[in-house]
């Protein structure tokens, strides 16, 4: 059998899925010219008696195929041959598609239409590793789950951003190592977390979330690392800390750059030895827990402020996952408003759907809150329309801030670089209103933290509160 996969390791043989000839064609097509030996299969029947006869480096397949779909092909396929780097295509792609096709075990997730280059830079990279790789047998390590996943709330989207993010989620979540999730307030990273843990080997045991910015200092060692009984006063008994009840399963320390330097070292020990020491005591105690990571500041920048341990941010972020902001995802707008509609129940109307005037509203918006800030928004406009929602059913904020933008589109229309068109003085905005405007947002970007938004600002807290009260907030 070794000698069989040395030769077939050699020769590079590519079996093409797909039910369509002409995409059948084009990828076999491509791969041929990049020296491939090519064979095809119209069916995942077809396909999987192939493979039990013949040893394939490379498969390319189809999730749509009329009989067993992709996932289940590559579920069946893995058994089979372990070693063949298997990528799905499919026509309707979506972030949780990706996630859940390199969760178990896809090498790459294509949506149609995929580009030649796409095809041949996976190819080029395959072709690499066999040539450099030792010839050896054996079954994965990887998990498959036959009952698949649900789609996780908030990973709804087909953007490329998002595909690509999901992708990673996928392919890290079978792994011990450490995550770094980092992403703008509102953008997911508690349900990014959580989806690693549910396609880990750990999915059975306890997922466990601390909030780190919200525990004060004097108490996070206490939450997290448990204490004994006199350990301060107030300890009347001994108490085990989430650190250690997450043994067996995952713990996520969000916003784990509001910690001090100080209990960062301590984190450190932890992550190092394997073993925490409740508060009070000299008895350390072995855990077995991954940690994943969270924060919505650049943490590098905050270890050349000297705010973050520089050896505890390299040991955390073994793998890092950069979530997107929703800015940069408008095709997942109208999606994410739609999912949310669908959660609320109105009971005059029943299903609530989006005007086009609504939707291209949504769709311009900034979105600082991120997908937080859209649950809250499609909440606000459900409760007030009749079922269908315009525009006037949109939060205020919404409304006003693509009124500003399209006043500076109108100002830019002379070709101006400035915006500034000196013919129309009547509508430009004051100052006053673009700093309250200004100041709002990035208040919701920091959800009402004015400590925060101040840093952002580079102003004192009381101009801030000066501000609000300006305005009326």
């Amino acid at each position: 059998m070794n000698d069989i996969v040395e030769t077939v390791y050699s020769q590079h043989y590519a079996l093409v899925i797909d039910d369509e000839p002409q995409i059948s064609g084009l990828v076999a097509q491509v791969l041929e010219a990049e020296g491939w030996a090519v064979s095809e299969a119209r069916s995942a029947e077809e396909a999987l008696e192939m493979a039990k006869v013949h040893e394939w480096s490379l498969v390319f397949c189809d999730v749509v195929l009329g009989g067993l779909d992709g996932y289940e092909v590559l579920r069946q396929f893995a058994e089979i041959q372990p070693n063949a780097r298997f990528v799905l295509m499919t026509g309707h792609g979506s972030a949780a598609g990706a996630l859940d096709a390199t969760s178990i075990g896809a090498y790459d997730y294509l949506v149609k239409p995929f580009t030649i280059e796409a095809i041949t830079q996976i190819s080029s990279v395959i072709s690499e590793q066999l040539n450099t790789r030792t010839k050896k047998g054996g079954k994965s390590d990887v998990k498959h789950d036959k009952a698949g996943y649900e789609s996780d709330l908030q990973l709804i989207g087909k953007s490329p951003k998002l595909v690509d993010c999901l992708k990673m989620v996928g392919r890290v979540a079978a792994t011990p190592l450490p995550v770094l999730i980092t992403g703008e307030s509102g953008t997911g990273k508690e349900v990014v977390a959580r989806a690693i843990h549910r396609r880990s080997q750990r999915s059975t045991g306890p997922f466990i979330t601390v909030n780190c910015g919200a525990v004060p200092n004097e108490l996070i060692e206490s939450e997290l690392f448990g204490h004994v009984r006199g350990a301060f006063t107030g300890a009347d008994r001994e108490r085990m800390g989430l650190w250690e009840a997450a043994t067996g399963g995952t713990l996520l320390l969000d916003e784990i750059t509001e910690t001090s330097p100080l209990f960062q070292v301590k984190i450190l020990r932890s992550l190092q030895e394997g073993e925490i020491r409740r508060v009070g005591s000299n008895r350390t105690i072995k855990v077995d827990v991954r940690v994943i990571a969270a924060t919505n500041r650049d943490i590098e920048a905050e270890v050349r402020e000297n705010r973050f341990r520089q050896d505890l941010m390299y040991r955390l972020n073994a793998v890092t996952i950069e979530l997107p902001p929703l800015r940069d995802r408008v095709a997942d707008v109208s999606l994410l408003a739609d999912h949310f509609a669908k959660q609320i129940h109105h009971s005059n109307f029943g299903a609530v759907r989006f005007s086009d005037e609504a939707t291209a509203m949504m769709k311009a918006y900034g979105w600082p809150g991120n997908i937080r800030e859209l649950e809250n928004a499609v909440l606000h406009a459900v409760s007030l329309c009749d079922g269908i929602v315009y525009p006037e059913h949109l939060p205020v904020r919404i409304r006003e801030s693509i009124g500003a933008a399209r006043k500076l589109n109108e100002f830019g229309e002379s070709g101006d670089p400035t915006g500034i068109n000196a013919a129309a003085p009547e509508k430009w905005p004051s100052l006053s209103e673009v700093e309250e405007q200004y100041v709002s947002r990035v208040l919701a970007h920091t959800d009402g933290n004015k400590q925060a938004a101040a840093r952002i600002l580079n102003i004192d807290r009381k101009t801030i509160g000066r501000i609000i009260d300006r305005t009326g907030g």
